[in-house]
This record gives C-alpha cells, sequence and structure tokens, in this order.
C-alpha cells in the first residue's frame, strides 16, 4: 500500500478511460475501505466465477496497492492502474464516483 505522493497530475480521475466491464456503484457516505471492497468483491464474483483482485485506489484515504510508481505523467492513468490492466485486469469496480476503485482479473 502506498500513500498519494506522487500522483499530481492523476487526480485527474474523471479522464481514466474505464475498462470494458466497468461496474459502478453509488452506496453514500460513510463508506470505509472494508465495506467498499466487500462490495466490490461480490460485484466481481458476479462477472467472474474467480475474480483476482490485482489492484485498489481509495481516494478518501489517498492510498492505493500496489505501490509501483511509473508511467502516470505520460499516461495520464496512475501506476496503479495501469500495473492492473497490464497483469490483465478486465473487471472494473467504481464506487461513489471514483472515491474506492478495485480491477479484478476474470
Amino acid at each position: 500500500m502506498t500513500e498519494n505522493r506522487g500522483l499530481e497530475l492523476c487526480k485527474h480521475t474523471p479522464s481514466w478511460d474505464l475498462l470494458r466491464r466497468s461496474i459502478r456503484i453509488e452506496e453514500g457516505k460513510g463508506l470505509d475501505y472494508a465495506r467498499a471492497k466487500r462490495l466490490a468483491d461480490q460485484e466481481a464474483a458476479k462477472a467472474s466465477s474467480e475474480p483476482m483482485l490485482l489492484a485498489w485506489y481509495d481516494a478518501k484515504e489517498g492510498k492505493f496497492s500496489p505501490g509501483v510508481e511509473c508511467c502516470c505523467h505520460t499516461n495520464k492513468k496512475p501506476s496503479w492502474l495501469i500495473y492492473a490492466e497490464t497483469r490483465g485486469g478486465e473487471i472494473q469496480v467504481v464506487i461513489n464516483d471514483l472515491e474506492y476503485v478495485f480491477v479484478y482479473r476474470p
């Protein structure tokens, strides 16, 4: 897990290209990471029989995983999202308009 350092140019979250299978959930205020992950896991399980979580982003806490840092400035995407995409991530669960994002491989 990495703090949100070095992501100033990646804060333009609405401009991220979403993956082909993007699931959007609006859950309201007061949602924490643990509850968001449970929701995301449930939605990913509907899309694939054995989804594997590759990356996540928690905007409330300014944290993400995996803690790789590269490519953001040239691709205008955060490195954790690039990591997931290049490793087969096809299912993206977006909660509360990018408050939490989880990327899974089917």
